[in-house]
């Protein structure tokens, strides 16, 4: 009896924690306590029902409603779609996953080899090929949109001058690049652009009529404004011959219809997509890939993908033992990928996000200047009223946040830093991967 009266109390949490109210709470205190989001949509589709919970605004001073059918930018969860384009198209005939790559690349353009085993089209979605996560002659024009220049013939280029540094199939290493290639030779196998290829064969049968590269009018409309790491409205970015990698915009209820057929293992893309999740090669601990997509394996398993462009994160998966799915979608380029995890898994924490504290502008002009870490490596200190900036050489500068008079950290990346000595600071102290850094004031 007490046993059984256990059981019902664990169930009741489980629901209270999964209620709207509950989920809410979770977003407001993303969006206005750590203040790492400015917008959020959660979908969550559970035993036939769906619900959609939103939090935050699609821009500064825009009065919309967040919802359902808000638009965002889905990145890299575009590989997964790549995935299950591979899987239909090989269950029907038209390629095979062991084809080589070379196979359906034109005359004159030659993929690198090393040894005598070609890349495979499983090798590409796998991220198995060799290639690396980016090609060396990608040099945008303009940063704010990194891919939006590099075309067909910037890829051949590539291909024709590369080699690989390992046998393809040798080792997981995530690839945009692999994956960018595998849907433009999709694309050439069908003779048509990736985008029409995608509609035809995953978008249109699903329904998903707001998942598109291209924004219709009425998508535009609803479009979420993007924003960067410190929370800035940010561009747009385009993909041209790498789309199949992360050219993806997409809506909750639109990524729902997807995770619920995944799920479910009905509909017209059922078997494709048995096959998307089931082709499972080792990623890591407790970690396999699939065609596009991962899998956290184990007695919870998480079959999964996240993205982020230059102003938006996701995450979408489902759990094939409940048939749970669950989808966020963030118009910030900072991770909310911890929400959907524990939406599918309690037992996965949130993220617990470091409480900033307010130091007076005239302590903070004390630590304005230049921090020698080694030889030609700089952290350059700035202020900018009562917020700081600091700036590794040959890297982006980023806001520090006080959690202390003293010690400051950043919210981009798991590391913190301590001005020491009386009056002007003499040094700073950089703490990052468990190591002590020492850096003296140069200027």
């Amino acid at each position: 009896m007490k046993l059984a009266i256990g059981m019902l109390l664990g169930l009741a949490c489980l629901l209270q924690a999964q209620s709207g109210e509950e989920v809410r709470k979770i977003l407001a205190t993303r969006v206005d306590a750590d203040k790492q989001a400015v917008g959020l949509v959660v979908g969550i589709a559970e035993r036939g029902e769906k619900r959609v919970v939103a939090y935050g605004r699609r821009a500064a001073g825009d009065a919309k409603p967040l919802d359902g059918d808000t638009v965002f930018e889905i990145g890299s969860i575009t590989k997964g779609f790549t995935g299950i384009l591979l899987a239909d198209m090989a269950r029907k005939g038209e390629v095979a996953l062991d084809d080589p790559a070379q196979k359906y690349l034109p005359e004159g353009v030659n993929m690198p080899r090393k040894g005598d085993k070609p890349i495979t089209l499983r090798d590409l979605s796998a991220h198995r090929s060799g290639l690396p996560r980016l090609p060396s002659n990608l040099k945008p024009a303009d940063r704010m949109n990194p891919y939006a220049d590099y075309g067909t013939a910037q890829l051949y280029e590539f291909l024709n001058g590369h080699t690989l540094q390992r046998e393809p199939g040798a080792m997981y290493e995530y690839s945009n690049l692999g994956a960018g290639l595998l849907g433009h030779l999709l694309a050439r196998r069908a003779g048509k652009s990736y985008e029409a290829l995608l509609r035809e064969r995953v978008l249109d049968p699903l329904g998903m009529k707001d998942t598109r590269i291209a924004l219709t009018e009425g998508m535009q409309a609803r479009l979420a404004q993007g924003h960067g790491l410190q929370l800035e409205p940010v561009r747009n970015w385009d993909l041209d011959v790498l789309a199949g990698a992360g050219a993806l915009r997409s809506t909750a209820n639109d990524m729902m219809r997807l995770l619920e057929a995944m799920g479910s293992g009905k509909g017209p893309l059922a078997d494709a997509m048995r096959m998307a999740a089931g082709e499972r090669r080792p990623a890591g601990p407790n970690l396999a890939i699939g065609l596009g997509w991962h899998m956290w394996e184990g007695d919870r398993e998480i079959v999964w993908h996240n993205g982020g462009t230059g102003g938006y994160r996701s995450f979408a998966g489902y759990a094939p033992k409940t048939g749970k799915a669950v989808v966020v979608l963030s118009n910030a380029a900072i991770s909310a990928d911890d929400i959907g995890l524990h939406l599918l898994d309690e037992s996965r924490k949130l993220t617990e996000f470091e409480k900033e504290v307010v130091v007076e502008e005239s302590v903070l002009e004390r630590y304005v200047g230049r921090y020698e870490l080694a030889p030609g490596a700089v952290v350059e200190v700035t202020r900018e009223g009562k917020r700081m900036f600091a700036q590794l050489t040959g890297q982006p500068r980023f806001e520090v946040f006080a959690k202390s008079e003293r010690r400051f950290f950043w919210k981009v990346v798991k590391a913190e830093v301590e001005f020491r000595g009386e009056g002007k600071a003499g040094e700073l102290m950089l703490f990052q991967n468990g190591r002590e850094i020492p850096a003296k004031r140069v200027e």
